[in-house]
């Protein structure tokens, strides 16, 4: 490899992935190497310098995109910063109230809300009115603002939230209290919820910019450790991204520029399921499950029509978020998901990991309960001696022990039972998940192909689709660094948005268009300073609408709609009349009716601005054989226990050996660097033209 190369960086709970594309010929190289909770920017590093050692030029590394979990550490483990808020005067309660709806059982009578992100004691009222129309009903208290950023800064506050009403329909007073803060207060760092989140309804918008505000100083600072650290390394590219919850990057400079933090809070999951719309587009057309377990977690994604579903509005931590995201679902069935028996005497697995540090009991670094990995290499789906290619050992005398101990001796049972116990409990918990996540959005699995990745994944794939009667999975060539190549493969996107609600009737075109090119040209705006080119991006429409007396909205994409591009010449009353019969169609589909003779309402105008940068395409095989696998690639036998009571001894194949077209029968593993698959009795596995490994039911065929 000489390069130039394009660098994706996935940092996981437990391991950190990176894979470098040399864009001369196409090929790709990967490393794992173990996460820095306590600073994940040195395993970042780590992994660049385990690059550099090999002969890899840092200068050479034109393009860096990095997927992070680090916001959503921060909030799960509540090391955000000190919060202040000013909010308009009489209105400090909302974070108190919320809303009426609650989440969980709502008959639990010891239901308690998250401790709220601004105190009171640092929440002020600022005197000040805007009204609906986006009118002054009263001038802004400058030197209530002023006396307030001095309070706040005098106790030592983080970062400062300004969540006025109405202000996304004119956001004059938050921008100016933002100067008046900054003033007195240089340092600051100020979330204004017109630019977080400049759309309707007070408790969403306030929440997601505490959130913002919270998690802000912790984003920057870490960009800062990691771009000063790609600086000393040689890593001086400035086409530095970081990945998004809707499954596109942002330059590093959009991400420390303030309003932005939120939309890092699901960066990791969300290059997976990117990574899978496009490197198996014609299976993304006809329905993809996506699978990703890692060491800590398990996400879960569902992609159809070629992408992958998406939300606007959803919790983290029992907090509300509402910004565009990947749909995903995120459960507690990682490899370092820990097996316990809880008071009633019964097997448990997670939600407690045993991370990076001390790891499994099997890495022999201190851990002394039992994992999923353990139960895995106890049954013989793991070999000992080839984690990580060879380049780590793992014990399983260690995890023998750690399953006698903790959860046979307790339960009267095996380490052998145990060990199939863990994982019958870990595969039954994903294959439920999908079932209910899928079974929400109306989509019935059975149909679709399984896509495993994570270190983790295509080990429990096959016991996943036979609890769902799924008969295909599709897993990638480096199913471990999966998520790290997703970073290659996606484009620079911006979402935006405005609030402005009125009857779809009472809009005329020419208002509706003026919005949607204010939207765009802030676009451009962003991007140029971003050091991006904005006449090479590209817009998408939408307008959330409802019928009148709903209380939520739809989102109506306009594609197609007044031009091939949504936009043409502008929007004319035949677009506003499309649209409108077009959100009929999507309430028919998502509701089961709709209602054509009922008046609908404008709620908000969206617009993706989307710059398009080279992505990572796999390279087909030269030549594609139609035969058994060959020998030389099979690497022996080891008894595994599929099933607790008898071991079966199965083949084990290197998949770097296996040729495209091969086939091989169950039962069998199928060892490489970053992942193990398993085959199943009952099952086949065919190589395709692309190197994927396809495994299908033997009565299925290929």
């Amino acid at each position: 490899m000489s390069g130039p190369y394009r660098l994706g960086v996935d940092v996981g709970g437990t391991h950190t992935d990176l894979v470098l594309l040399d864009e001369a010929d196409g090929s790709i190289e990967i490393e794992k190497v173990s996460s820095t909770p306590a600073n994940p920017a040195l395993g970042v590093l780590n992994g660049v310098n385990r690059f550099i050692e090999k002969g890899k030029r840092p200068d050479a590394i034109e393009f860096f995109a990095h997927g992070t979990t680090i916001t959503t550490n921060a909030l799960l483990e509540m090391r955000g910063a000190t919060v202040g808020m000013l909010i308009t005067g009489g209105y400090r309660a909302i974070q108190e109230i919320q809303q009426q709806a609650r989440d969980g059982n709502p008959f639990d009578y010891f239901f308690q809300r998250p401790t709220p992100l601004a105190p009171q004691s640092l929440t002020f009222d600022i005197g000040g009115r805007i009204d609906f129309e986006g009118n002054e009903l009263a001038p802004l208290d400058e030197a209530a603002v002023r006396a307030a950023a001095r309070t706040l800064r005098d106790k030592g506050v983080g970062s400062v939230a300004i969540v006025y009403l109405f202000s996304y329909m004119n956001p004059s007073h938050e921008r100016r209290s933002r100067e008046l803060l900054l003033a007195e207060w240089p340092d600051a760092l100020v979330s204004l919820s017109s630019d977080v989140l400049p759309r309707i309804r007070e408790w969403p918008r306030m929440s997601t910019t505490l959130l913002n505000a919270y998690l802000e100083p912790v984003l920057v600072h870490y960009i800062a450790d990691l771009a000063d650290g790609l600086d000393a390394g040689g890593v001086e590219t400035q086409q530095r991204f970081l990945m998004q919850s809707n499954g596109g990057v942002m330059p590093f400079t959009a991400a420390v520029a303030g309003a932005k933090t939120v939309h890092t809070l699901f960066s990791g999951p969300a290059a997976g399921a990117q990574a899978a719309a496009w490197l198996a587009a014609e299976d993304a057309k006809t329905g993809l499950v996506t699978l990703d377990m890692g060491g800590t977690s398990c996400d879960i994604a569902f992609i159809e029509g070629g992408a992958p579903l998406e939300v606007t509005e959803g919790e983290v931590a029992r907090r509300r978020l509402d910004v565009p995201a990947l749909d995903l679902t995120t459960i507690s069935a990682g490899g370092g998901s820990i097996a316990w028996v809880d008071g009633g005497g019964l097997m448990a697995v997670g939600p407690q990991s045993a991370g990076a540090d001390p790891g499994p009991a099997c890495y022999g670094a201190g851990g002394e309960n039992p994992t999923v990995t353990d139960a895995d290499i106890v049954c013989g789906f793991l070999n000992p001696d080839y984690f990580l290619g060879g380049a780590q050992s793992l014990d399983r005398k260690a995890a023998l022990a750690a399953l006698e101990t903790k959860i046979g001796a307790p339960l009267g049972m095996t380490a052998l039972e145990a060990a199939a116990g863990i994982r019958r409990i870990v595969d039954m918990r994903m294959a439920d998940e999908v079932r209910v996540f899928g079974a929400k959005r109306g989509v019935d699995p059975q149909e679709f192909t399984l896509l495993p990745f994570g270190g983790a994944g295509a080990v429990h794939a096959a016991a996943v689709a036979e609890e769902l009667a799924m008969n295909r999975i599709l897993v990638p060539p480096r199913p471990g660094a999966f998520s790290a190549l997703g970073l290659l493969c996606t484009d620079v996107v911006h979402d935006y948005i405005r609030s402005e609600l009125r009857p779809l009737s009472d809009v005329p075109p020419t208002h509706a268009e003026a919005i949607f090119r204010e939207l765009e040209q802030s676009a451009r705006d962003e991007l140029k300073g971003e050091g991006m080119d904005p006449d090479s991006a590209s817009f998408a429409r939408e307008i959330d609408m409802r019928y009148t007396g709903q209380g939520y909205e739809l989102r109506v994409p306009l594609d197609g709609i007044g031009g091939a591009d949504g936009r043409a010449d502008g929007l004319d009353e035949a677009a506003i009349a499309a649209a409108r019969a077009r959100f009929d169609d999507i309430h028919a589909r998502i509701h089961g009716h709709a209602a054509a003779e009922k008046p609908v309402e404008a709620v908000s105008y969206r617009v993706r601005a989307r710059v398009a940068v080279p992505k990572y395409r796999p390279v087909p095989a030269e030549t594609v054989i139609e035969a058994p696998a060959p020998e030389d690639a099979r690497k022996g036998t080891r008894d595994v226990w599929f099933a607790a009571d008898a071991a079966t001894e199965t083949a084990i194949w290197s998949r770097d050996d296996l040729p495209a077209g091969a086939t091989l029968a169950g039962p069998a593993i199928v060892e490489q660097f970053d992942s193990t698959t398993v085959v199943p009795p009952g099952w086949r596995a065919h190589v395709d033209g692309f190197h994927n490994l396809i495994l299908t039911r033997a009565e299925r065929g290929r």
